[in-house]
């Protein structure tokens, strides 16, 4: 295994209400110099909820998403708020965005969007056991939420507007937990 490099500055040359853009210097091993530039998040991350109305169906909502301007399928998200535990965090947005709580949450997995130049990491979250429950959130308009089939995941991933990398992951790394889970029964 490779000696980390050494940091030898970190400089603040951008800050916005959510993010923080550093240049580092650092040394490697080999002694090569380079700068890079990161953005770090300024939460404790996100959350991104896999909800699971029955065993077969997950809600996903409609979302305006600025980036790409348009509407796009998604699976519900969001900051992870000062203080807040990854499972009350993702319990929150829940019932923030599909107006469901859940009374079985299991973190899976833990990822980062770009570990090259960001400090951003999302914790994906299974939702079961679902009861209707409804938070006001920070959302500008009201969201849709769409149900849909995990064994019809395929016509999914064909849509224009399905094209969120977490979503994708995440539904994927859920059906097979889940076809574990009936297996092991």
């Amino acid at each position: 295994m490779s000696t980390k490099p050494q940091i030898l500055s970190i400089e603040s040359i951008a800050r916005t209400r959510l993010f923080h853009v550093e240049r580092m210097g650092l040394r490697f091993s080999n002694g090569v110099e380079v700068e890079y530039e990161r953005l770090r998040s300024g939460s404790a991350g996100a959350v991104l909820v896999v909800p699971m109305q029955d065993a077969d169906t997950v809600l996903l909502i409609r979302e305006y998403q600025a980036g790409r301007e348009a509407y796009e399928l998604a699976l519900p998200k969001g900051r992870i708020e000062k203080d807040e535990a990854v499972l009350d965090a993702a319990n929150r947005e829940l019932m923030e965005e599909v107006g469901f709580g859940a009374r079985r949450l299991q973190h899976f997995k833990s990822v980062s969007l770009a570990p090259g130049s960001m400090t951003h990491m999302t914790h994906m979250v299974l939702a079961q056991d679902l009861y209707p429950q409804r938070c006001e959130g920070d959302e500008p308009e009201p969201l849709e939420v769409v149900p849909w089939s995990l064994s019809q995941l395929d016509q999914l991933l064909q849509r224009d507007d399905f094209t969120e990398g977490r979503s994708i992951a995440a539904l994927f790394m859920v059906r097979d937990l889940l076809a574990r889970q009936r297996a092991a029964c």
